[in-house]
């Protein structure tokens, strides 16, 4: 409407919103989500090192290094832990290293307890 007169829109504030309780507190949750995810992420990494340098020992594995660096490509193939189970379950058969599953597991969730706890204590 031309030299009409404007409707007030509270959200409009020339072009600023101010943020409300809600918004400030919606922040705050994706903020603590996304740190969430990152401290997840730097934990399950930083398993998938202490777990290739278990497994290359149990192994006999010289090149640790290598071996780190194929243990945590193998982590890409997909979502979750099971394409590194399945790594490093597949080079204990191969090498003829007796391990269950479960023992596996165990020892992969015992990791991440101390992967947790160092990711945390970097901060």
């Amino acid at each position: 409407m031309m030299g009409g007169s404007r409707i007030s829109d509270p959200d409009d504030n020339y072009g600023r919103r101010e943020m409300t309780t809600f918004d400030k507190r919606e922040d705050a949750y994706e903020n603590k989500f996304v740190h969430d995810e990152e401290l997840k992420f730097k934990a399950a990494a930083r398993r998938n090192k202490l777990l290739a340098v278990w497994a290359a020992e149990k192994l006999g594995i010289e090149d640790v290094a290598q071996y780190t660096k194929d243990v945590i490509r193998s982590d890409f193939e997909e979502a979750g832990h099971e394409d590194v189970f399945r790594k490093v379950f597949g080079d204990f058969k191969e090498k003829g290293v007796a391990i269950t599953d479960e023992e596996l597991h165990k020892v992969m969730n015992e990791l991440m307890a101390t992967a947790v706890v160092q990711v945390q204590a970097e901060g």
